[in-house]
């Protein structure tokens, strides 16, 4: 099936190359569809699902190329808001998994917080210092919990992180233990984000966004994912087939988010 696929791309980009801007999309279509024809539905769908995949990866690479290195997903679902708005001027965050340092510099730019951001590879960290510098974020490289800095934070931010860690539970509780946070911010990938992504499973397709996604949860297994850490949602909701979610040590009985709240009117 993949060799297939192969075949396919090496035709359009052989065609494409004989006859620049002659291959249109209606050509395209008509060959995928001429080789449906021969398929079960079961196969064709297998082998759509796959070419769906490939696609996605290519639309990923584009984005961040017509974004000018920046996917162009941080100004189109808002994600940064959800942070930004939940965190306080002066707070201490760490930012777990940091990645390119796009959100760690616009929650210490916009919320006036102070951030220690941290990802395990050194390309992303010379990377986040070198396009998104800022006074009051820190980048740092390491691995966590290992590698955890000394002292109290007032938040922890992961935004995208937790789907990638096989021990999810046990690290939420060593981070909690370590830092002590007033709360969680997290940031998710649902399963249930499209109809495509159980047919996927049934079939036998890769599924998740990323094939190092560890999970994708349902609202149910985030939740008691949550329970089992020792902590307990104030606030979540779902947007771009994504739970964004507030959570406070479950011994906290008013829940940080109210303190928080107060500070900044948020």
């Amino acid at each position: 099936m993949k060799g297939m696929i192969q075949r396919i791309k090496n035709a359009v980009v052989a065609a494409a190359a004989m006859m620049p801007g002659a291959i249109s999309e209606d050509t395209i279509c008509r060959l995928l569809e001429k080789t449906l024809e021969t398929m079960a539905p079961a196969q064709a769908l297998r082998w759509l699902f796959r070419l769906d995949n490939v696609l996605y990866k290519l639309q990923g690479h584009q984005s961040v190329a017509y974004g000018g290195g920046l996917h162009t997903k941080h100004r189109h679902i808002g994600y940064h808001d959800f942070f930004v708005n939940r965190i306080a001027a002066d707070e201490r965050v760490l930012d777990i998994g940091c990645g390119n340092g796009a959100l760690a510099c616009d929650v210490a730019r916009r919320s006036g917080a102070r951030v220690l951001a941290i990802d395990r590879q050194q390309e992303h960290i010379a990377g986040a210092r070198r396009h998104f510098a800022d006074g009051r974020v820190e980048y740092v490289q390491g691995d966590v919990p290992a590698d955890l800095p000394e002292g109290h934070f007032d938040v922890v931010v992961m935004s995208n992180v937790l789907e990638h860690l096989p021990e999810r539970t046990a690290f939420l509780r060593q981070v909690a233990r370590r830092v002590r946070p007033q709360r969680f911010l997290i940031r998710v990938p649902l399963f249930e984000r499209d109809w495509r992504v159980p047919l996927k499973k049934e079939l036998g397709v890769e599924w998740r966004l990323d094939s190092t996604h560890m999970t994708e949860y349902t609202l149910e297994s985030f939740g008691e994912e949550m329970r089992s850490a020792g902590l307990r949602i104030t606030y979540r909701e779902v947007r771009w087939g994504e739970l964004w979610a507030e959570a406070v040590p479950a011994g906290d009985p008013d829940g940080a988010a109210g303190r928080r709240a107060d500070a900044t009117g948020h």
